[in-house]
């Protein structure tokens, strides 16, 4: 046990910079882009807009912080945008058909879940390859959503959910509310908990972490569960917001979550990230965006920008490891 207890100490120490001088630089990036867009445009920095960004972000960092909670423990998903497509359509497909919300949204929960245990099995116990596993689930979370809808939407969506997701809470907009207790439980799982002691062990040197006693299987797939489960609680915020569930919902939605955490700091080499980084991340990326879209520059350079932040990201990652 007090070689377990070392190994994750180890690993934790060289989890974050001193003082948290990574996430300061992402704070500093974030102010950077509100000072711009401020300057370029009037309507930037106004209330409305501050909670439209907030609430724009909100879905992605909650796909995100499930990311981050892959990534630390060494692995990659990308398979969140299906899970989180067919999350939505078991969801309103139930809601539609009379079932009690609760029990929908406990369904959507589950089935993100599930998807994710199989993904975390299929790399735990079969020895596959997280970056293959996660990209035929891509495919195979997919085609489910398709063949379980026809490939057509599912509307009707009960008043009293979209009322709920698209309400005020504690003056805020609910989704905000709910994204900002989540990273608030994955801050304390990943800081305050053996669990999280065991993602940075597994991520930082799986077999050292195996050696001192870490339970490396069940982790990883714990991991991948966060990460399901996360991708579809994003997806019945968007189905409230929008009223339907699409079987193409989710589209590049690994994209968005692999750059916030990213830009928040997480090493795709593992062992390394931070909960507080992702959320900015995951605003910087929203701010970029409603900036752009009020400077009324097309889509296509918005996903251009999304690129060169993952790639300047991890150039500033690898920089940071050579120096230590």
């Amino acid at each position: 046990m007090n070689n377990a207890t070392n190994a994750t100490q180890t690993a934790k120490a060289g989890f974050k910079l001193p003082f948290g001088m990574r996430d300061f630089g992402t704070f500093i990036g974030l102010v950077i882009i509100f000072a711009v867009f401020s300057w370029l445009s009037p309507v930037f920095f106004t209330g409305p807009n501050l909670i439209n960004i907030l609430q724009q972000s909100s879905i992605n960092a909650c796909i995100a912080l499930g990311m981050t909670l892959v990534i630390v423990s060494g692995g990659i998903d990308l398979s969140v945008g299906p899970i989180a497509a067919l999350s939505a359509v078991v969801a309103a497909s139930l809601m539609v058909a009379g079932v009690p919300i609760p029990l929908a949204v406990m369904a959507a929960l589950g089935a993100g879940a599930l998807c994710g245990l199989f993904n975390g099995a299929l790399i735990a116990y079969a020895g596959l390859q997280p970056f293959i596993v996660t990209l035929g689930g891509l495919s195979l979370y997919r085609a489910l959503s398709l063949i379980y809808t026809g490939g057509n939407p599912v509307y009707g969506i009960p008043p009293e959910f979209r009322a709920f997701t698209n309400g005020d809470t504690l003056g805020l907009p609910t989704p905000v509310v709910i994204v900002a207790v989540i990273a608030l439980i994955c801050w304390t799982v990943l800081n305050k908990t053996p669990l999280g002691e065991y993602f940075m062990a597994v991520g930082g040197n799986q077999e050292a972490a195996r050696i001192a006693g870490v339970p490396v299987a069940r982790t990883k797939i714990s991991a991948f569960v966060f990460s399901g489960v996360l991708a579809a609680v994003a997806a019945l915020i968007l189905v409230g917001r929008l009223g339907a569930a699409d079987p193409t919902l989710g589209n590049l939605w690994e994209l968005d979550a692999i750059a916030a955490a990213a830009i928040g700091g997480a090493s795709l080499m593992g062992g390394k990230g931070s909960i507080v980084g992702t959320v900015m991340g995951a605003v910087i990326l929203g701010s970029l965006r409603n900036g752009l879209t009020l400077m009324n520059v097309q889509a296509f350079y918005q996903l251009l920008a999304t690129g060169i932040i993952i790639i300047a990201a991890m150039l500033i990652d690898s920089a940071t490891r050579k120096s230590g």
